[in-house]
């Protein structure tokens, strides 16, 4: 199973599309709102590296944002179609 930990601001809109294409995937997430929370805000930038919303955690692995999980996608999509 696919664990997935997302850390957003509620009112991103790369952030609300991450949230849709999980969903479109039915992919279980846990999500960590960190627009009002600097100790969580924090633990994002530790974790990270950097600053900006969102973050994405695979596997516990940094993914990165947005345009790094959709090219992660691409990726896990291309490698299906060649097994």
């Amino acid at each position: 199973m696919i664990k997935v930990k997302i850390y957003h601001k509620d009112y991103c809109p790369y952030c609300k599309a991450a949230f849709k294409q999980l969903n479109k995937l039915n992919w279980q997430y846990e999500a960590v709102e960190v627009s009002d929370d600097a100790s969580l805000f924090n633990e994002m930038v530790t974790l990270s590296g950097r600053k900006t919303v969102p973050q994405i955690f695979i596997n516990d692995a940094h993914i990165g944002g947005f345009d790094d999980f959709q090219n992660y996608l691409t990726q896990l999509s291309n490698l299906k179609r060649q097994a």
